[in-house]
């Protein structure tokens, strides 16, 4: 039986350098919890001559990706470089070396997810990728594994850290979308170029792997309905506190029979609502299944450590498995054709913002377009604008379908009565 398992590394960053800490400060443990010693033998980088503050304990750097991907004496390779293309060819050539893998490489898996994975069940291996998806949460192993006898109808996920701490200071503080983007950025928490945050690029590749465990339907990237926040406006934000409601960036995955939804947009929750306390770089992911009912994960989405444990998580597991003999039956591929709601099947309420004349008869006829489709509304407030004899009216509807409201959009910008829509966004969580 294996008395080490031996480990290739494929990146030493931020969260490589906490694999290796971990694995290096938990070896008591690892040993006690599966049986053998753990050691990384080699760890790919870019300039091995790059002063670090991690204690390696005899592993070699190396330049050279052959070097990690085709040592015979490797069990396990671990993915934290980051990347697509290039990186998928690694791991493709890893699980055809038969060395087990490891990734926390969300955009990797969004895109290339199932091709991997069945490249891995072909080569008797495992692929595990639980750090991918909100940092230290382990909620895909809580799909996979907690929730497996059940069936999941909805997920809906505060997913990127960067875009709920800028919510959460515009919302608390009443500051500027810019000036609090800019201090995330000195913080750490957006990337110089924060495009794949706030325009809620990085949420949506999380969703569509969410929704791909959680209905066992293969999803894309391309699947997912995607708005940011970059048009979020102090104005939003506290009318929506003023109708009772919290805006968060929400990944959804709904099911309803055998047809899904999966989008990310701001949306707004009832300040009752968990989803609504997750505040600053947190992340959440509210879960509903047919018999469990609502349950929620909440915990660091991001960082060195959060994140180097998820990995390391999927070490023990991949090297339980090693030690039983019984790799390579850990995917299971999706149960479902891929089938996606139309717009006149995904049912939601809306809060709606605009100018319109404040003048007799500006109500009827904005009730009277709503009422034209069948929809009642549920909240209205009117307050003056800043521009004379402008009313600035603010509303939720009830339920619609998002073809009709995409209808009401239209014809409200042909209203006499109408100036401007400021903005409309996603209500949730009203049915609790």
């Amino acid at each position: 039986m294996t008395q080490t398992i031996s480990i290739g590394l494929l990146g030493l960053g931020t969260v490589g350098s906490g694999v290796v800490h971990i694995i290096d400060q938990h070896q008591d443990k690892l040993k006690h919890q599966v049986g053998c010693n753990v050691e990384v033998k080699h760890i790919l980088v870019n300039n091995p001559d790059k002063k670090r503050d991690v204690v390696l304990n005899g592993a070699r750097l190396t330049t050279n990706p052959d070097d990690v991907l085709n040592d015979p004496e490797l069990d396990v390779i671990i993915e934290v470089m980051g990347g697509v293309e290039t990186t998928k060819d690694y791991i493709v050539q890893a699980l055809q070396n038969k060395k087990h893998v490891v990734t926390a490489n969300k955009d990797l898996m969004a895109v290339y997810g199932s091709e991997l994975l069945a490249t891995a069940s072909e080569n008797s291996c495992d692929l595990f990728y639980e750090a991918s998806v909100a940092g230290g949460i382990p909620i895909l192993r809580s799909l996979v594994e907690g929730l497996s006898s059940d069936r999941i109808t909805k997920m809906m996920g505060i997913l990127n850290g960067t875009t709920n701490y800028i919510l959460t200071k515009m919302t608390q503080d009443g500051a500027a979308y810019d000036d609090v983007l800019k201090e995330a950025q000195a913080l750490g928490y957006a990337e110089a170029d924060p495009t794949a945050d706030v325009e809620g690029i990085d949420a949506a590749r999380k969703i569509a792997i969410l929704g791909t465990l959680g209905f066992s339907m293969h999803l894309e990237l391309d699947d997912v309905s995607i708005e940011g926040i970059s048009n979020v406006s102090q104005e939003d934000l506290e009318y929506s506190k003023q109708l009772g409601y919290t805006m968060k960036l929400i990944g959804i995955a709904d099911r309803s029979g055998d047809k899904v939804e999966v989008s990310v947009q701001p949306a707004l929750f009832p300040e009752n609502h968990p989803l609504a306390a997750v505040n600053d770089e947190f992340n959440a992911v509210y879960v509903h299944g047919e018999a469990v009912g609502e349950t929620m994960f909440y915990g660091p989405g991001a960082g060195k450590l959060p994140t180097a444990t998820a990995v390391v998580s999927d070490l023990v597991d991949v090297m339980k498995n090693i030690r039983l003999g019984v790799t390579g039956n850990s995917a299971v591929l999706p149960q479902f054709e891929k089938n996606l709601k139309d717009e006149d099947e995904i049912q939601a309420k809306y809060f709606l913002r605009l100018h319109a004349k404040d003048q007799p008869g500006t109500f009827s006829a904005l009730t009277n377009l709503f009422s034209s489709y069948g929809v009642s509304l549920e909240k209205i407030l009117q307050l003056p604008a800043k521009e004379e004899d402008i009313a600035d009216i603010v509303m939720t509807t009830h339920t619609v379908s998002k073809k009709n409201y995409q209808s009401i959009l239209q014809q409200l910008h042909d209203l006499d009565v109408v100036s401007e829509i400021k903005s409309s966004y996603r209500v949730e969580g009203d049915e609790r």
